[in-house]
């Protein structure tokens, strides 16, 4: 069976493209990590994947705002071919200043019909990048790379992750159509808290004071995922920050899902 390839694109800035090309070629993908000049001067090259991945860091130094720069280089050079890739039943993940890419570059939302953007990330309400642990409940999206995920813990890292809806009807909207993928919450959490703008959760367990705590959003389609936590930095049970304190290990630590689905789902 012909594993998928998987093009890790990174940029000036980029920091998180090892371990995000590591976590896929784990789950059995094929990754190649592909800077935005190479696939600039040679945008066929993108029809050799099956899967695109936009990983953390801080693309360009997150001068202008956090992901900005590559976004608009994207938006006004390399649009048409990956709104084409992403309508080939292909599959992206942005994960981080990835999320504020996919975002800022009309590829994970649509725009509103007068041409405003359906959301945006901006800074964490405390004004400060945070560095932490998170618990994670899976809002029953559409995401394939979500599939049979209920609880995840991952690490977060950023200053800029408020995840902010331009009005209350583009929220429910987006819950309407089950796009809203993963929120924030407490460790003892067992139902889903009822979406509203106020967070339900507060700092530390929602670190950004995203609007209904939410931490990921799928476009309509489920095959694009764009997400704060870093799954790719826990894919091995030792991953997790209490791991010589459990009396039994999983096989895998909780991100570990995210790459291993992105791979099943060709094949």
């Amino acid at each position: 069976m012909t594993q998928p390839k998987v093009l890790i694109l990174r940029a000036p800035g980029t920091n998180c493209d090892l371990e995000t090309a590591y976590a896929f070629e784990q789950a059995g993908g094929v990754a190649e990590r592909v800077h935005i000049n190479q696939l600039l001067e040679s945008p066929s090259l993108l029809g050799e994947f099956q899967i695109l991945a936009f990983p953390g860091g801080f693309s360009y130094g997150d001068d202008i705002a956090a992901g900005k720069i590559l976004a608009l280089e994207i938006g006004h050079r390399l649009a048409d071919l990956l709104h084409t890739f992403k309508d080939q039943n292909k599959l992206i993940l942005g994960i981080c200043n990835g999320f504020q890419i996919l975002i800022k570059s009309g590829l994970l939302l649509n725009d509103l019909a007068d041409g405003r953007p359906a959301a945006t990330l901006t800074w964490n309400d405390h004004g400060r990048y945070e560095d932490r642990w998170v618990h994670l409940r899976h809002n029953e999206s559409r995401s394939f790379f979500l599939k049979g995920v209920e609880k995840l813990y991952l690490p977060i890292a950023h200053a800029e992750g408020k995840f902010v809806p331009t009005s209350q009807d583009v929220l429910q909207e987006l819950n309407a159509n089950r796009q809203i993928a993963l929120r924030y919450g407490a460790p003892d959490s067992e139902k889903e808290e009822e979406l509203g703008w106020e967070p339900v959760v507060t700092f530390p367990e929602n670190p950004n004071g995203s609007i209904g705590d939410i931490s990921a959003i799928s476009d309509e389609t489920g095959r694009v995922l764009g997400m704060m936590p870093h799954p790719e930095r826990h894919i091995f049970p030792y991953h997790h920050p209490s791991w010589t304190r459990r009396t039994q290990q999983p096989k895998h630590g909780d991100g570990f899902i995210l790459f291993q689905n992105a791979i099943n789902y060709f094949q």
